[in-house]
Order: C-alpha cells, then sequence, then structure tokens
C-alpha cells in the first residue's frame, strides 16, 4: 500500500481522477443524479463531488486489493470504475494544470475507484477531507455506498 496526502483547489466543487492521458469531458457527465451521487463518470476520468468550492485535503491510497469497508466512518463514498491503459492516474482539481497535476502509477486496464469524504459541510472551523482508495479491478458499476445530503 502506498499512500499520498495532497492539498487540491476543489474548483467548481469537484476533484478529477483520470487517466494521464484522457481527453474526456465531464460537462455532460455532471447531470443532476451525478450532482447528487457527487460522482461524474466518464471513460478514463472521474469527477469526484465536493461540497466545498475552496482547497480540500486528499488521501490517495494505492491497493493491491479491494478495502475494507469503512463506510461508517465517512459521511460520503461513492465507487467506479476507471480505464487506465496508461499506467498512470492523475488526480487534481478540475481547474488545474494537468502537467503539474499528482501522478500515480497503477497497473494498466480498469482500476476501482473509492472516493469517501468528511466534514462535507462547508463549515469555517472544518476542511472538507477526500479519501481516494484505488486498485487494480474488473469493470463494475458506479455506486453510492453511502449517502449524505445537506443537512445531515
Amino acid at each position: 500500500m502506498t499512500s499520498t496526502r495532497l492539498r487540491l483547489f476543489a474548483d467548481y466543487f469537484q476533484l478529477h481522477v483520470m487517466d494521464e492521458d484522457a481527453e474526456d469531458d465531464l460537462g455532460e457527465a455532471w447531470t443532476k443524479e451525478a450532482v447528487s451521487d457527487g460522482l461524474a463518470v466518464g471513460e478514463r476520468t472521474l469527477g469526484i463531488g465536493t461540497e466545498s468550492n475552496v482547497d480540500v485535503d486528499v488521501l490517495v491510497e494505492l491497493l493491491g486489493r479491494p478495502p475494507h469497508d469503512a463506510t461508517g466512518a465517512f459521511d460520503h463514498v461513492v465507487e467506479a470504475s476507471l480505464q487506465v491503459p496508461s499506467g498512470r492516474v492523475a488526480v487534481l482539481g478540475c481547474t488545474d494544470y494537468l502537467p503539474d497535476a499528482a501522478r500515480f502509477d497503477v497497473p494498466a486496464g480498469c482500476v476501482r475507484v473509492r472516493a469517501s469524504r468528511t466534514n462535507p459541510a462547508d463549515l469555517p472551523e472544518a476542511i472538507e477531507r477526500i479519501h481516494l482508495q484505488l486498485w487494480p479491478a474488473p469493470y463494475g458499476a458506479p455506486a453510492v455506498l453511502r449517502r449524505w445530503a445537506p443537512g445531515d
């Protein structure tokens, strides 16, 4: 297991997890349902929704197998599959400069991404935290494993 901490600007209330060579446009992927789920899915790019339009703390964890179920420790948890033919994943804010993005080596092919959020309410004293876990896995449908809604 490898883990890296990042501080990213969640401009437009989102982060991107993508194959470093992807050219997906998530504009149409951000449907009303995707906004509610906090997850927009392209072929080689995932948009991870945030409640914050400011800096967020991100922990990226590369795993060799699916993680243990810890959804109860988070406020909102989603998962989706991502095609990574390059074998390198970039993690960045949606308006960040891609050449400067943090990159991570993963097995080329399909990986599963779990995005778990805590402190989703935009509280002045709390920064939103996103825990990204990636592991090799066959394709699986996107899923909301735990849902947070404003006011929770």
